[in-house]
């Protein structure tokens, strides 16, 4: 098939924030020792880039991914370490095409 007739997806590199609610054990995780951490993915949307990331880190989400305008979500994901919540906001202001598999 003729590159310009592929179906093209087109991809945001988004910045996950992940910052911990709570340890293995289930205690809630005190904001000295809570060290939030920043991660780069691409995805179509802000719901995807943390769906992604969570199925990335063995994570499972928790309830529903809220959106909010201007492609940013905030989500809660349960791993076996503890619970962490997400939030993706877009690292760049344009798409990248991608061939679709």
């Amino acid at each position: 098939m003729h590159r310009n007739c592929t179906p093209q997806r087109l991809l945001m590199l988004f910045t996950i924030e992940q910052r911990p609610l709570t340890d293995a054990a289930g205690r809630p995780v005190s904001s000295a020792a809570a060290a939030v951490s920043f991660h780069a993915i691409e995805a179509e949307s802000a719901a995807d880039a943390i769906r992604g990331f969570a199925s990335e880190h063995r994570g499972e989400i928790i309830g529903e991914i809220r959106k909010f305008p201007g492609f940013h979500a905030v989500a809660t994901m349960r791993r076996a370490d503890g619970v962490d919540t997400l939030q993706a906001a877009p690292s760049s202001q344009q798409f990248a095409p991608t061939l679709s598999s």
